[in-house]
């Protein structure tokens, strides 16, 4: 089908507010009398606040002062459990909970503040590991530091042991990361008859509502909650801005002027959420000719003090565990438990870059000790149109994972590479090495989630031939509006620049759903679609002016032959997967232990790509983020503490350490998406986490079972092959 705006590069409809530089984000807005906020903080792990003291030579009566006591409604984040407190009244569970608000108009004072509020602890023991925690020896949460648990059960799987030729085991691990997004946590809050307005940089405003409303004991019609301009999230202004937006209202309230609370880039490391440590344990038979017989999967993951989003991360990461392989004996059990850390949140891949690592870096273990070359051993188990996952989807896309590989594979000359680098390294201390990855992401929220959003969009047809797309979707560097805009110009045959996507706010825009789960195009775009298509039936022409406004709104509805179970974790898991190769050349220097990624290939299929300059992007920015998780981003803990909390010791990839990442597509259009669009946004950062890795063990010969991989770890590995 041809198309006249989907699949071209329009301009993004923000590009020229950020260019020139007059977005406004939060901390360039000043509201008249405003003070600014900040947080005292727990820095103990776990423990009960016994005396709190305002010490040294502050007017302590210029300040607003608020604690527990102030707050009117509930003092709980209100999310999925209601277990997180906005202020700790009796005890702390981790080192950065808050427990005093503070504001002033100035900030320098502001800050000498806080740093002279002392607050006495009888300290309790603490729990910092995932293993401690499985143990419950200390129970810091519920009864069992258990926030989650999932099983799914296909087939036989016991039955399987005795008929294996081969049974590979393995346990794989990743450590936390930091979305480090360009702009901090920011929030902007006033309170007056009409109730609490907030605006702040977020991914999910009407999470934020719902929040507010418990916080306050208000109607929605009195929290209205507006998305400034965001400089990134990730995830990680997925949940969390609840809570600031919550401070920054308290302050607000107590006060009766504007509040500004905006994180400095310490603070923001140390006490807001990260993505989930993990550990996954494999057991896998398989036959003598290297076909799958069954996979029984462990996978854990460390939530931090409070539940947040650990149960749905927990949940892709268990459906993903097993990958697009064909298995008819499958078993899965999975956890998340409590630590005494910051809790984890949300993160790009949401899960499944923890559980399709160990995956992958599992697939080549069994390959080599099959005897198998690794593409070979993947394509005689891949996933075929037909076959079903681990939770009994079809799959009814006539995709063709085997093509995908070899094509992707091709690309970066995998096979002439395979051969000509261990010739190559013999003569040398810098080894090469290439390896690769296949998996897929599914897209939309899991299960009956979307059935449970009812996602709401609205058109409004206006004067000059205009549209405006009402949605709660947010535009934080990824693109929203110009896709929205390009599927409701595509659907009205209208020019893109005659439709304007509305501000995400809540007293005008319906409920669409967060901006999360690489939903936005695939899900709330196909709205937009049906919307579109709806309104320009009702109109005779294109003159919008002659009929007055026109207002279309439209909900979700399920596609049929969707059938979720959530108690047995069975059926379809998502409307659609997302599927891609990637592959990865790297140099490892046997010296000193560095790793280069010299060459990268990303292949993927996503159904139709909307705009392919933004595409493209989102596809190298999740690579440049798997790098980082591969090879640099280690966050070190000290007592449940972030102790590189800077970027001068936080390390991430910077343009120096990221190849040319080359970036393909092939395009299966999906009839539920949006003009055929599934979702893209997290899918690039499965894949680049195992594929490096693989690339350094086909380098050294070294079988690296965890990530990061940084050069001290490369050193000591092949220091101990030396002595053995």
């Amino acid at each position: 089908m041809e198309y006249r705006l989907v699949g071209t590069a329009v301009p993004r409809k923000e590009a020229g507010r950020k260019v020139s530089g007059t977005a406004e984000y939060v901390d360039d807005v000043r509201l008249p009398e405003m003070l600014h906020g900040v947080t005292v903080r727990s820095t103990i792990p776990r423990g009960h606040i016994r005396k709190i003291s305002f010490d040294g030579a502050i007017p302590w009566h210029e300040f607003v002062i608020v604690d527990a006591r102030d707050i009117p409604g509930k003092n709980v984040v209100s999310l999925i459990y209601d277990d997180q407190p906005y202020l700790a009244a009796e005890r702390v569970n981790h080192p950065q909970e808050p427990i005093l608000l503070l504001a002033h108009a100035d900030k320098h004072l502001l800050e000498r503040a806080r740093q002279n509020v002392h607050i006495e602890y009888e300290p309790l023991p603490a729990v910092f590991h995932l293993e401690e925690a499985l143990a419950a020896e200390t129970v810091i949460w519920g009864e069992d530091n258990v926030f989650k648990r999932y099983t799914i059960e296909k087939g036989e799987v016991d039955a399987m042991w005795s008929e294996a030729a081969f049974i590979v085991e393995g346990e794989y691990s990743t450590g936390a990361q930091e979305q480090l997004y360009i702009e901090p946590n920011g929030m902007i809050a006033t309170f007056g008859a009409e109730g609490v307005t907030i605006r702040g940089s977020m991914q999910c405003p009407f999470y934020v509502q719902k929040a507010l409303m418990a916080l306050f004991g208000l109607p929605a019609e009195k929290v209205r909650v507006i998305q400034q301009e965001t400089g990134g999230a990730f995830g990680g202004k997925e949940e969390y801005p609840s809570m600031l937006a919550g401070h920054a209202a308290l302050l607000a309230l107590k006060s009766g002027k504007p509040v500004k609370m905006v994180y400095d880039r310490e603070e923001d490391m140390a006490a807001t959420t990260k993505r989930h440590p993990s550990k996954t344990r494999h057991r896998t038979a398989v036959t003598s000719d290297g076909r799958l017989l069954a996979m029984e999967v462990e996978f854990s993951i460390d939530g931090g003090a409070y539940a947040t989003l650990s149960g749905v991360v927990l949940s892709r990461g268990t459906i993903h565990s097993c990958g697009p392989y064909r298995c008819d004996n499958v078993r899965v059990r999975s956890v998340a438990v409590a630590t005494n850390a910051p809790p984890h949140g949300a993160f790009r891949g949401f899960g499944a870059p923890q559980s399709l690592f160990a995956l992958e870096r599992h697939m080549d273990k069994i390959a080599r000790t099959v005897g198998l070359e690794p593409d070979e051993f993947r394509a005689r188990n891949l996933l075929r149109t037909g076959d079903s996952t681990a939770t009994g989807q079809v799959i009814k896309d006539p995709i063709d994972l085997v093509r995908l590989q070899s094509r992707a594979l091709d690309s970066i000359g995998y096979h002439e590479k395979r051969r000509r680098f261990p010739v190559e390294n013999a003569r040398s201390r810098r080894k090469k090495g290439i390896g690769f990855a296949t998996f897929f992401h599914g897209a939309g929220f899991t299960g009956s989630g979307e059935r449970f959003l009812q996602s709401v969009v609205t058109l409004e047809a206006r004067a000059a031939n205009r549209v405006r797309v009402l949605t709660s979707m947010t535009e934080m560097g990824q693109g929203t509006n110009t896709v929205l805009a390009q599927i409701a110009g595509e659907a009205l045959g209208l020019c893109y620049e005659q439709v304007e996507v509305t501000n995400p706010d809540t007293a005008e825009v319906p409920n669409s759903g967060p901006t999360v789960a690489s939903r936005t195009a695939m899900v709330v775009g196909k709205l937009v679609e049906n919307a579109a298509r709806e309104m320009k039936a009702k109109l005779p022409s294109h003159d919008f002016a002659a009929l007055g406004p026109l207002r279309v709104t439209v909900q979700y509805k399920e596609p049929p032959g969707i059938f979720w179970d959530d108690a047995l974790y069975r059926g379809e898991a998502y409307g659609a997967f997302s599927y891609a190769t990637y592959a990865a050349e790297v140099t490892v220097d046997t010296l000193t232990g560095e790793v280069e990624v010299n060459d990268f290939v990303a292949l993927q299929e996503v159904g139709r790509v909307l705009h392919p300059v933004l595409a493209t992007g989102q596809i190298e920015g999740g690579v440049a983020q798997g790098i980082g998780m591969a090879l640099y981003e280690k966050v070190v803990w000290r007592d449940g503490v972030m102790v590189n909390n800077q970027m001068t010791n936080y390390v991430m990839p910077t343009s120096a350490d990221i190849p040319n990442i080359r970036v393909y597509f092939e395009e299966i259009p999906y009839e539920h998406g949006a003009m055929g669009a599934k979702g893209i946004g997290e899918l690039p950062m499965d894949g680049p986490v195992p594929a490096v890795l693989n690339a350094i063990e086909n380098a050294i010969g070294i079988d690296f079972d965890h990530a990061p991989v940084l050069p001290e770890d490369v050193l000591a590995k092949l220091a101990k092959r030396r002595v053995a």
